[in-house]
């Protein structure tokens, strides 16, 4: 199988070393792919978020499968114009990506479905802010309604702070929601769907506080960790039960299939889980913890999504232990990073690229915010804890910064979900 993958990131890189491990791929490319991705797969200069150049090198590259990273790309269709090629796609349409493009669009669509969520009010006019504001808190949650790479959030106990933040998208043409607080672990649930059957991967957290003890702004994700040992043994079949499978059949009655990966965001309130957010693809960094401790080839299951015949593959194989992973930013993210500083060690086992390059020199060196994802793997969480910071002290990029506590509450056990669940 000829398979490539769209993106850049350390998502994409786990996705490629993934498959580049799996047996049934002849050949491996990745557009516009990054210095690390670059070992596994042959890049091409693609812009990710154009539907025809990505469907133009699809049928060129003769590619038997194209699997899509990030959400930018599905919100433009990219997916659709691959599938118009007559190449199977891993990733939904426009229309279905509208669960991550538009909070107003999961709003509706997890009401007709009856799934549990926070209580939420668009607001698309600064006349209307204030009254809006007053019915929300002591805790404000202010969101953009689109597409924010996980930044567009602000979760704060100040008002005036929730005001600034709901004028500053306003300002700038994006309407807003606010929606109430949800007590209570937060959880990233993996589903592979092909419009009507949904296969869940492990559950993992993440971490979206720049800094230790969540403290600081919000990013795209400063580490992750997989599975959860805290976590009830039923809660993975309760929420594909309560929340994916309704919002799957629901999309699907409305004529707006989803296929590809349906990542639901979760809080574990004293009531049980309710949903944060949907997104439309794999999460960053969730991703590479969970796969990390996947042994099912992945490209037969891919393919599978893509082609609407995930109910014929035989359960997922997981290795034993757990998987975490520590993200090492850029100096000044999440805001402007500084960019060109030569990274050392980062072709280390264990390292996955995200911002970086390699010069004509042949250094490696950084171009984004969030830089390399550093998985570590064990038989416990402290274990695997132990592995990741060890990879982390052999990279040395200036000035970088990463958060130290990456799962270490859980590998203590002082994570639960809260009394009544």
């Amino acid at each position: 199988m000829r398979v490539l993958v769209i993106g850049s990131g350390a998502r994409e890189h786990a996705l490629a070393l993934a498959l580049s491990r799996d047996p049934e791929v002849t050949a491996l490319a990745c557009a516009p792919g990054n210095a690390g991705i670059a070992a596994v797969a042959e890049q091409y200069g693609v812009d990710a978020a154009d539907p025809a150049a990505v469907a133009g090198l699809a049928t060129t590259w003769q590619a038997d499968l194209v699997v899509i990273g990030p959400e930018a790309p599905l919100v433009v269709g990219v997916a659709d114009t691959v599938r118009a090629a007559g190449i199977p796609c891993f990733g939904p349409s426009a229309a279905a990506a509208r669960i991550e493009g538009s909070k107003a669009f999961a709003k509706e669509i997890m009401a007709a479905a009856g799934v549990p969520t926070a209580h939420s009010e668009i607001v698309d006019n600064p006349a209307r802010l204030d009254a809006a504001l007053d019915r929300f808190g002591p805790t404000f949650v202010v969101k953009d309604d689109g597409l924010a790479a996980g930044k567009g959030v602000v979760v704060t106990t100040d008002r005036a702070t929730a005001r600034a933040h709901a004028m500053t998208l306003l300002d700038g043409g994006h309407p807003v929601l606010l929606e109430s607080f949800l007590d209570g672990p937060e959880v990233s649930l993996f589903c592979l769907v092909d419009q009507c059957t949904v296969v869940p991967l492990l559950p993992a957290q993440d971490f979206k506080r720049v800094g230790d003890g969540d403290s600081g702004p919000n990013t795209g994700g400063m580490g992750a960790y997989a599975p959860l040992p805290w976590a009830a043994p039923d809660l993975v079949s309760s929420v594909v039960a309560t929340t994916v499978q309704p919002v799957v059949d629901e999309m699907a009655a409305r004529g707006v299939p989803f296929s590809g990966l349906l990542y639901a965001g979760l809080a574990l309130t004293s009531t049980g889980p309710q949903v944060i957010e949907f997104n439309c693809r794999f999460g960053d960094p969730e991703t590479q913890s969970v796969l990390a401790l996947l042994r099912t080839p992945l490209a037969a299951l891919l393919h599978a999504v893509a082609t609407g015949t995930l109910a014929t593959q035989p359960p997922l194989d997981w290795a034993p232990g757990s998987a975490v992973t520590v993200v090492v930013a850029a100096e000044g993210y999440p805001g402007r990073p500084r960019t060109g500083d030569v990274i050392a060690g980062s072709e280390a086992e264990g390292v996955l690229h995200a911002g970086t390059r390699r010069r004509d020199d042949g250094a490696v060196v950084s171009t984004g915010g969030r830089v390399l994802s550093v998985v570590g793997t064990g038989a416990d969480l402290e274990e695997a804890r132990q592995d990741a910071y060890r990879r982390v002290e052999n990279l040395h990029l200036a000035g970088s910064h990463h958060r130290t506590d990456i799962a270490r509450r859980a590998s203590r056990g002082e994570v639960g979900a809260p009394a009544g669940r």
